[in-house]
């Protein structure tokens, strides 16, 4: 690895395992990247006064907002479309912006909710543990099986196989991670700054 190309891909090291599985073990490696980041993020995040977590940096999600929405991709991708559960959506949730909010009242979610980053941490890290469970027993044959439902109703009436489901989990895992460090970097500041 040379240049820029390198120095992105040690900076976000669950990135590249995300967007490139291809193997049960591809997708086990990835999820033991994504889940060693955001343990030590989680560990960091609570050291900041619990308003901190609520705030927005640059109009972007809270810390909080980010958190209700891996919880909302993980019901949508792994609950819902993967393994057919019969009730995959937390009221949590936070679907992507852009959402209808009758289409989010469908799917039971309480967007104007105010959880603390406990409230959300206990259904989003069990959301992990599934996820982990699933990428654990991954075979290449389930890897290509065809969902016989989609993530929600808003998402498109296409084919969604288990590979591109668990990816986009694990891609959205790697990305949100990012922006939260960028965030939280800039909320420790502000902590620390004389007043």
């Amino acid at each position: 690895m040379h240049g820029q190309h390198g120095r992105r891909i040690r900076r976000h090291p669950a990135r590249a395992p995300a967007r490139d599985a291809t193997s049960p073990e591809d997708y086990q490696a990835a999820c033991d990247a994504v889940e060693t980041l955001w343990s030590a993020t989680f560990d960091r995040a609570k050291l900041l006064p619990e308003a901190k977590l609520h705030e927005r940096v640059d109009g972007e999600w809270s810390f909080v907002e980010t958190q209700r929405h891996l919880l909302f991709a993980s019901d949508a991708w792994l609950g819902n479309a993967v393994l057919e559960e019969e009730a995959p959506y937390h009221p949590l949730g936070f679907p992507a912006g852009g959402t209808p909010p009758e289409e989010a009242a469908k799917l039971g979610l309480t967007l104007d909710a105010t959880p603390t980053l406990d409230e959300v941490l206990a259904p989003r890290k069990a959301r992990m543990a599934t996820m982990r469970c699933v990428i654990d027993g991954l075979t290449a044959a389930e890897l290509d099986r065809v969902c016989d439902r989609k993530p929600a109703d808003m998402y498109p009436d296409q084919e969604y196989v288990v590979r591109r489901c668990l990816k986009v989990v694990l891609k959205e895992e790697a990305e949100h991670h990012r922006y939260a460090v960028r965030d939280l970097a800039v909320l420790e500041a502000g902590v620390s700054e004389p007043r």
